[in-house]
């Protein structure tokens, strides 16, 4: 592997190749070999810090050879500053481990600013042309998706241009495919197209392959997410088009004629800027596997940067989340056993910062700055082949008849026992928008603490299945989440494992008539405490569809409260939740869901539960009226009202003054979030609201009409429980099933989206449509059930 020299000249780290060591008590002592490289250096060197190996592969290559021998040292491999342009990835194998007194270990020189590059510097002699566009002349079958100047990051020629302000994608237009736009395009053929999903459920990218006639363009890709739907009709924009190249530090690469065209800031000479492409998509692979894992290896202190985007490669489904994914980082993890991540920056990526892939045991994430990032920072994520009968798609279910029902997993690939500790984390998801700051899936017992996490376009943290639980997330500071996204949370999960089915009348039947079902997956409690989080576009902790096997406490929640969708075993205790309160959704009738003890400042927002868990009681409610609603429903016996008086909640301290009670305890409010000195020093805080007292009366009309009751789809709480892609829509609140619509197939919790051909978005659209088909027969009606839609026809 060759590393291409940096332009600029760094000062070489003196010191030792081989100084004796002293180990700590108890161990045995040894020595370390220090291997050196450096920007200036030479393969042919020895490696000692006056002769420097000038690559990777040199060094590596030296310490294998060092370990043919018997082991008695450890070994370093220290780069001292400079910018190292990988032409390919760093692999790191089972026969370069160290041991657990004695790991090999990858650093910076002490003071020095290592930076390992994915991209290429391009040596360009730019030409003035028209219009403010210059350009230039590039290598034959040159390629890339990303450019850089004197390492700012350009934007590659666009509809609609870029804004910073604008969320999301930095700018976006309803006209972006529009005829009148496509016309003007000569041939767009690589162009392509960024577009949220139809319910802002994530994103989709596609390439344009060429026009079909001269107003529309024809185009491949959308599978980015893995709840297939049209791209959303506003939230969509489109780049690499070279008609487009109309605002300043934006660019076009015509790779036929091998051409880069640049329009630079007004007055300023190209000709005077660095400029580099990424190319690599991976920096740093640590590859063994299962029975020969690599182990003990420690890689601490580089700067990881311009990493080539990959979000056209994002098409493996994740079982039945949401998720597609790529399995590939900055580093990618695999087969690893004791591996450490440590105070390393990840910036400027265009794909995933960190990937732990597959069976790893002990990997530890630790004290990194990861920001800039196309897509997701920190994922852990197992092999399917060790779930047992696992269903890929929302809307699948492997029948029962079919199903392995032994519990846990089929075997041992998949991470366990990991740790993402004190990352800060933010500014993520800047093209792929079905990411999170750390993002688990097929993976058990991890723990993630003490992470800042923040300015991410879906949830911070997401647990994207059941299997196999056991994990900690505590002490984590998550807010701005959720910003370009809809119906989420700043924690976010899902639990469609084997007993969940699509159909909620079919789940109810199968899970009371086999509940040994629920926890085949979740076969560990997963434990959500001392975290703070903030949502202030969905819910600040969101356990959706069938998320079970859950202990929350201690938690506080600035904005968007706390919401338990379906599943089972959910123990909620001690947690304050700030303007807001508890959202429990479509409720089994057996759950064995707990709620108690717990500040809520509104009354619980129930939507179709109809039973309430083992317990619901003993919750401290700011309004007496409060109180009052959730004790009509037959819960909240023993809830009470008491005086909002916090300790200091402009410094975000919302522990209750002189609170001697039992029950509910006081926890510690400021200490959330990175804990190392460096971090801290560079990490946002979220903002501290202004307590409110929420109008808590019903929003809404309900209307009853032929034996049911019907309101207007309002809240993101209604759109959530039914599925919608919007809010919109007709819900049915009541129905008696010996009515004439009950007997038509209309059913409890049904959104009414079209009557006769009406759109029906709310409860006076309903109304005038009837008014107008008064003499229909049979009217048409679409409604929307278990996520999809479905036509009756209604006899009245």
């Amino acid at each position: 592997m060759k590393i291409k020299p940096s332009l600029v000249p760094k000062l070489l780290f003196i010191g030792m190749s081989c100084v004796p060591v002293f180990a700590a008590q108890g161990q045995q002592s040894g020595a370390i070999k220090r291997v050196y490289v450096s920007t200036k250096g030479n393969d042919q060197n020895p490696g000692t810090v006056a002769r420097p190996f000038a690559t990777a592969e040199a060094a590596l290559r030296a310490v294998e050879k060092s370990k043919q021998g018997k082991a008695t040292t450890g070994i370093e491999i220290i780069f001292t500053g400079g910018t190292y342009y990988l032409d390919k990835p760093i692999q790191l194998s089972a026969a370069l481990s160290g041991t657990k007194k004695l790991p090999l270990r990858i650093k910076a020189a002490d003071g020095n600013q290592v930076i390992f590059s994915g991209a290429k510097p391009l040596d360009l002699k730019w030409e003035q042309g028209d219009k403010g566009i210059w350009k230039a002349k590039v290598p034959a079958g040159t390629s890339f998706q990303s450019l850089y100047a004197n390492d700012a990051h350009l934007i590659r020629a666009r509809y609609p241009n870029y804004d910073a302000s604008v969320l999301p994608f930095q700018g976006y237009a309803a006209d972006a495919l529009s005829p009148e736009r496509v016309a003007t395009w000569k041939n767009p053929t690589g162009g392509i197209v960024h577009a949220l999903h139809s319910g802002r459920w994530g994103g989709f990218h596609y390439r344009i392959t060429g026009k079909d006639g001269a107003s529309k363009v024809t185009l491949e890709g959308g599978e980015q997410n893995n709840r297939p739907s049209p791209m959303h009709e506003t939230y969509r924009y489109v780049e690499n088009i070279v008609e487009e190249l109309d605002s300043a530090q934006e660019w076009y690469l015509d790779e036929g004629t091998a051409t880069l065209y640049y329009m630079p800031s007004k007055g300023k000479d190209p000709n005077q800027l660095k400029f580099v492409a990424p190319q690599l998509e991976n920096l740093i692979t640590i590859a063994g596997s299962a029975n020969n894992p690599v182990h003990d290896i420690e890689v601490s202190g580089i700067r990881f940067m311009h990493t080539a985007p990959t979000f056209m490669k994002t098409a493996e489904p994740l079982l039945r989340s949401d998720w597609t994914i790529y399995r590939q980082g900055a580093v990618k993890i695999e087969g690893a056993e004791n591996c450490i991540l440590r105070a390393n920056d990840f910036i400027e990526l265009g794909g995933n910062a960190i990937f732990v892939n597959n069976y790893n045991r002990g990997v530890k994430v630790s004290g990194n700055r990861i920001e800039q990032i196309g897509a997701g920072a920190i994922n852990f994520v197992g092999d399917p082949e060790a779930v047992r009968s696992p269903a890929f798609r929302y809307e699948k279910f492997v029948p029962l008849d079919q199903m392995d029902t032994l519990k846990g997993p089929k075997s041992n690939n998949y991470p366990m026992d990991c740790e993402a500790s004190d990352n800060l984390i933010h500014s993520i998801g800047l093209i792929e928008k079905q990411v999170a700051g750390v993002q688990v899936s097929m993976a058990e017992s991890l723990r993630i603490l003490h992470n800042t996490i923040y300015n991410v376009p879906r949830a911070g943290i997401n647990v994207g299945d059941g299997t196999w639980g056991g994990h900690e997330i505590a002490y984590n500071d998550v807010f701005s989440t959720v910003l370009e996204t809809s119906d989420h949370g700043a924690f976010n999960s899902w639990g469609r494992d084997r007993f969940w089915h699509p159909d909620r009348n079919k789940m109810d039947q199968l899970t009371a008539a086999h509940p040994s079902l629920i926890l085949l997956d979740a076969v560990k409690t997963t434990k959500i405490h001392d975290n703070r989080f903030r949502c202030d576009h969905g819910w600040d902790i969101d356990l959706d569809d069938g998320s079970s096997n859950y202990e929350i406490y201690n938690n506080l929640c600035l904005s968007g409260g706390l919401k338990l969708r379906e599943g089972f075993y959910r123990k909620v205790y001690n947690n304050v939740m700030l303007n807001n309160g508890f959202h429990p959704h479509v409720w089994f009738q057996n759950s064995h869901d707990v709620f108690r003890n717990n500040i809520v400042m509104h009354a619980h927002q129930d939507i179709q539960v109809k039973y309430w868990g083992d317990e619901v009681d003993y919750n401290i409610y700011a309004r007496q009226e409060d109180l009052q609603k959730d004790q009509a429903k037959g819960i909240e016996k023993h809830g009470r009202v008491v005086a909002m008086s916090f300790v200091a909640p402009a410094l975000g301290d919302f522990r209750l003054k002189n609170w001697k009670d039992q029950g509910f305890k006081n926890f510690d409010m400021l200490h959330f979030g990175v804990t190392s000195k460096r971090l801290k020093s560079l990490a946002a805080s979220p903002e501290i609201p202004e307590l409110i007292q929420k109008d808590t009366k019903e929003q809404g009309v309900k209307w009853a009409w032929k034996g049911g009751q019907f309101k207007t789809v309002e809240t993101l709480g209604e759109q959530s429980a039914a599925g919608l892609p919007s809010i919109a829509g007709v819900l049915v609140l009541q129905l008696d099933e010996k009515s004439t619509l009950y007997k038509s197939g209309l059913r409890t919790g049904d959104v009414v989206l079209n009557y006769q051909g009406e759109k029906t978005d709310k409860l006076t659209d309903l109304q005038q449509a009837i008014k107008k088909h008064v003499h229909a027969d049979q009217p048409k009606v679409n409604v929307f059930r278990n996520q999809q839609q479905q036509e009756l026809n209604l006899q009245l």
